[in-house]
């Protein structure tokens, strides 16, 4: 499986330029932050960072986890 380095925008935790590494390839990213799931989705927008063209994955919503 192979790393991917994508860019965070929006969210509670997150500010636009946030860079970290994700094993999912697809245009929708889940992050478990404290009690719950952070929500991104790609939007087709690209970021250069250090040479690297880089997804930004926009905030779209947070999810409880079940208990």
């Amino acid at each position: 499986m192979t790393s991917t380095r994508i860019v965070l925008d929006g969210g509670p935790e997150f500010k636009y330029g946030h860079v970290r590494p994700t094993d999912d390839g697809s245009e929708k990213v889940k992050i478990l932050l404290g009690s719950g799931y952070e929500h991104f989705v790609h939007n087709g927008e690209f970021l250069e960072i250090d040479g690297e063209n880089l997804p930004v994955f926009q905030w779209s919503a947070r999810t409880k986890i079940a208990e």
